[in-house]
This record gives C-alpha cells, structure tokens and sequence, in this order.
C-alpha cells in the first residue's frame, strides 16, 4: 500500500479511476453488481431481483460493460452477465464492509 501513496498519479489513470467510482454512484448499478457477486445472470432475473425494469438494467449493464466492469457470454437468444474480474468483486465487498463498519 505504501507503494501506491508514495507515487504520483498520471492524469490519464486519475480519470479512469474516477469515472470506474463513477460509474459506482448509482445506486441502481450498485444494486445490478451486487445481484452478480453470485455468478452469471441475465437482465430478466436481476431485473426481478432488484425491482427495476430491464430496460432500465440494460442500459445500466451497457454502461458498466463499456467500462469493462461486468462482461457478457450470449448463449442462443439470452446474454448473461458476470463481474468482469475480482478487483470489483473485492471493490463492492470494501464497500459494503465500510458502510456496515460505521
């Protein structure tokens, strides 16, 4: 960890580290990233999970999947999707865990 504070940050890797905490701040997309912490799902399961329509999913996932934070496996009609690595896995559990500590 020291190793991280005690370099300077370039302007380009602020950014992206910005709009990945970003793209975090809704509350919707927390929800969609917290229902894929249990592996693949699709739009109409995670829609009926977290209450929100699958329009309103899908144009969540679009956003998060350009951001390559969840990807996407289309198996014939249906597209599943997956926390794209476990450096978001492990972003949402410090989250969660920070939130719960207060």
């Amino acid at each position: 960890m020291t190793k991280l504070v005690s370099r300077s940050l370039h302007a380009v890797t602020a950014a992206r580290v910005a709009e990945l905490f970003q793209a975090m701040s809704d509350p919707s997309r927390v929800r969609i990233l917290f229902s894929l912490l249990q592996g693949e799902v699709n739009v109409g399961a995670i829609a009926a999970q977290i209450g929100v329509s699958e329009s309103a999913v899908s144009h969540h996932l679009r956003g998060l999947r350009q951001l390559r934070i969840v990807s996407a496996r289309k198996d014939g009609r249906t597209v599943f999707y997956a926390l794209n690595d476990d450096h978001v896995r492990s972003l949402l559990t410090l989250g969660l865990e920070h939130i719960e500590h207060e």
